[in-house]
C-alpha cells in the first residue's frame, strides 16, 4: 500500500467508522472492499444500501460510500 493509499484509508476509517477496509489484488476482483461491521436492517437493504462494497480504486470506493451514506441519510439511520 502507498503512503497515498494509507492516507486515503486514515480518512475513511474516521469519516465511516462503521466500516473495515481491506485490500485484495485477486484477477478479475474489485481491488479495494468496505465491511460493515454490523448488518443492516432489512428496510436499509431494500432503500439500497449495502453490507459489503467493493471497487476497482479508493477513489470510487470513495464515492460508493458517500452514495451510501445517502441512502442511509434518507431513511435517518
Amino acid at each position: 500500500m502507498t503512503d497515498y493509499e494509507q492516507r486515503v484509508i486514515d480518512v475513511l476509517i474516521s469519516t465511516h467508522p462503521g466500516w473495515r477496509y481491506e485490500q485484495h489484488d485477486l484477477p478479475g476482483l474489485p481491488r479495494w472492499w468496505a465491511i460493515r461491521y454490523y448488518p443492516l436492517r432489512p428496510d436499509q437493504r431494500k432503500a439500497g444500501a449495502r453490507d459489503v462494497l467493493g471497487r476497482t480504486s479508493l477513489r470510487r470506493l470513495v464515492s460508493a460510500l458517500a452514495r451510501h451514506d445517502e441512502i442511509l441519510h434518507r431513511l435517518r439511520y
